[in-house]
């Protein structure tokens, strides 16, 4: 596990802000929970996740769909797990 520095951690919340509310909640309380344990894979998938639009992301967070396409990895999968879980 790689402990990401400060900056690190505030540029991967501002890569996380979202034009939907709802997409914004259940990623905050996600990094709330799991910032400090995130590995560089967590990282990466998380950013990758990040490129998938705002509506498409909502309905996968929501589990309305699955994650399908370049966004299918285990890294991402196991990660959208856990924002739906929280």
């Amino acid at each position: 596990m790689v402990t990401l520095s400060e900056l690190d951690r505030a540029r991967l919340r501002w890569r996380a802000r979202r034009g939907l509310l709802e997409n914004d909640l259940i990623i905050t309380r996600f990094l709330d929970r799991y910032e400090l344990e995130l590995t560089d894979a967590d990282v990466s998938a998380l950013s990758r996740l990040f490129e998938m639009g705002d509506n498409d992301l909502l309905d996968v967070l929501l589990a309305r769909v699955e994650v399908s396409g370049d966004y299918d990895t285990p890294e991402i999968r196991r990660l959208v797990s856990l924002m739906q879980e929280q």
